[in-house]
Order: structure tokens, then sequence, then C-alpha cells
């Protein structure tokens, strides 16, 4: 009788973390091709991968209005999207918090911050964090640099913008940067993966 009680209790407990949504997925990893994303940008407007016909590649960005790591940031993915639109490599900003979670990044508080910050790229709401949870993405900022490849769109480097959070004037590698240079020169990534920094997504329940 008591096996059966522990073999019930199991079973129940097996259903009840079904019923919970996975967030640790590994998502993509470097070498894998990403898919399309078709999400509503700050304008009301979707913005998918595929209406940029000329783009070589994308500096995907996963942030968000809330998170420190992320407004430290934000000249810098400016300042990213800036210099490498015009190469190709435009910045795809993606909000992948769950807004009831962290209302600070709700579709209207990201209107209002793209205006004040004058964000020259899109800045995309993935509402359903289904994007977020193909990706993998974990962190606030999290990148991940994509480029063309027969048609295709391949992960060439994940990871951090650069090396210093705390401070741009004192950055010593410019992992991003350094990797969309030895694309350009069609090199392999050499430093392919980095640890993103940052605050952690914040999950629907």
């Amino acid at each position: 009788m008591k096996s059966l009680s522990i073999s019930i209790l199991s079973i129940v407990a097996i259903g009840l973390m079904a019923l919970i949504p996975s967030n640790d997925s590994e998502g993509y990893q470097v070498g894998d091709f990403a898919r399309d994303v078709n999400l509503k940008n700050v304008d009301g407007k979707m913005v998918s991968l595929a209406d940029y016909k000329d783009a070589k590649g994308f500096i995907v960005i996963f942030t968000c209005n809330s998170c420190p790591y992320a407004k430290m940031y934000e000249d810098r993915i400016n300042e990213l999207d800036q210099k490498f639109k015009g190469q190709g490599y435009p910045v795809i900003a993606i909000q992948p918090n769950d807004v009831i979670a962290s209302p600070d990044d709700s579709f209207e508080n990201m209107q209002v911050r793209a205006k004040e910050k004058a964000f020259s790229f899109p800045y995309l709401i993935d509402e359903t964090q289904e994007i977020t949870k193909t990706y993998g993405a974990t962190k606030t900022p999290h990148v991940y640099l994509l480029n063309k490849e027969r048609g295709k769109l391949k992960v060439t480097y994940i990871g951090a913008v650069d090396d210093n959070y705390r401070d741009a004037s004192e950055v010593e590698v410019k992992y991003v940067e350094d990797a969309i240079a030895e694309l350009q020169a069609d090199r392999t990534v050499s430093n392919n993966f980095t640890k993103a920094i940052g605050c952690t997504i914040k999950w629907a329940n």
C-alpha cells in the first residue's frame, strides 16, 4: 500500500512538472542557423529579419528597460547600430521579459525609453517569449551575432558586447566589433563565445 502511494505521488509530481514551462533550453549554439522573427516594434509595426534584403547579418541583442546592466549598454548598442548598419549588420533589439513580472518593461515603457535614448534600431517586444526561448537567451543584455550564409542566418558569436559593462571608456576587448571584423575579412570568428553579464530574464509563470 505504501509503495502504491509513493507511485501515485510520483505520477502527480511528474504531471505537475510538465505543466511548468521550461526555460533551461540551451537554445542556439555557435554554428546553428537561426530562425526569423516577426515581432512588434515600438512604432507599432511588425518587424522580421527578412525585411532586411541587403543585410549581411544581424546583431541581435536581448535587452530591456529595467536592468541596470542593459542601461549601461544602451549608448554602446546605439553606437554599434550606427557603425555597422551601413556595413550590413544592423542591430535588432528584443525585449524578452514578461511584463507582468517586470512592469517597467511594458510596451508603453519601451516606447518611452526608445524615444528618450533616441534608439536608431528596432526595439521589439517578445510577448510570448518564444523567440527568447528559441535563441536560448538568459540575460539582458545577451548578444547573438548572425551572419548570412547561402540565404540562411548562421550564429557566429554569442555572449557579451564587450569586456567591461561598468565603463565604456575602459573596454579592452570589443567582442562584437572584433567578430564582425573577422567576418568581413572572410575569417572564422576566433572568440565566438563569452559569458553574457546582466540581469536574468523574467519569465512568465
